[in-house]
């Protein structure tokens, strides 16, 4: 049976150090190795943190899965922001245009629920609303009926 390791590391900069190191190292797989490929996998996701699980087979081999941060981590790295406002209805964090919320929406794809392109933009606008976060300038409720009349749909393929 395989060993699983699931870590949180800095994207793009893991080390062999800490948490990586120790839990590589019992299990004899080329330490460097598996980092190399964790910062080759997580590079675009640099100055958040990524989910990583690195599955090490009983010969030495091993598989890196690669999980996406949360949505509101990618938001506020699209914003080049470190925190949200906590009053949402009251203080705009932030505007984002409609293309950085479909690039969001395409990043998270294999982990939001909608069974649509369509439905996880929605679900990205759902997060933007609750951090208080503009799409070109409009509220995100008011971009996710406008998706529902179909005026979005040129942009969304």
């Amino acid at each position: 049976m395989p060993d699983k390791i699931e870590v949180l590391v800095d994207g793009g900069k893991a080390t062999p150090g800490p948490p990586l190191g120790p839990a590589l190292g019992p299990l004899g797989v080329n330490i460097v190795k598996v980092v190399a490929e964790i910062n080759a996998q997580t590079k675009a996701f640099a100055g958040m943190k990524v989910p990583v699980k690195i599955i090490v087979e009983k010969d030495k081999t091993f598989k890196i899965t690669v999980g996406t941060p949360p949505t509101s981590a990618l938001i506020m790295a699209e914003l080049g922001i470190e925190k949200a406002t906590g009053a949402s209805r009251e203080t705009i964090t932030g505007n984002l245009k409609f293309e950085q919320v479909l690039k969001i929406a395409k990043m998270k794809e294999k982990d939001l629920l909608g069974d649509t392109l369509k439905r996880k933009v929605k679900e990205v606008l759902g997060s933007c609303v609750s951090m208080g976060v503009t799409i070109d300038g409009k509220e995100g409720k008011d971009v996710q009926r406008e998706i529902g009349k179909g005026n979005y749909d040129s942009k969304i393929k």
